[in-house]
């Protein structure tokens, strides 16, 4: 089945590769605007294509980024667990060494 495309329907969905609407004869002269291309609007629909085919690529970036900088927090506080749980072992080290030391000069 060989059928051109229809407006809810086209062949392509680029623009540029759209045919242009011609007015219908059965249109009076100068009813409708002139036929004419504007680079401008062009350029505008296939930039905002362009940024809106990005739009997922820029979401999943910021989501990768977001999930790093959880992973990077959760890292700092398991380091910052660490370090004060050997902190506290220091601590207890450092009170048996005092201990042992005075017991020491007492005898």
């Amino acid at each position: 089945m060989n059928t051109a495309g229809t407006i809810d329907r086209p062949l392509t969905h680029d623009p540029q590769k759209q045919a242009p609407m011609k007015p219908s004869p059965d249109e009076p002269a100068g009813s409708a605007t002139q036929d004419f291309t504007t680079n401008g609007a062009m350029d505008s629909r296939q930039n905002r294509t362009r940024q809106m085919q990005l739009i997922p690529e820029a979401m999943a970036r910021a989501h990768m980024r977001e999930r790093l900088d959880e992973a990077e927090r959760d890292r700092q506080a398991v380091r910052l667990v660490a370090a004060r749980r050997m902190q506290r072992r220091a601590e207890r080290a450092s009170r048996r060494a005092r201990r042992a030391l005075a017991i020491a000069v007492m005898q």
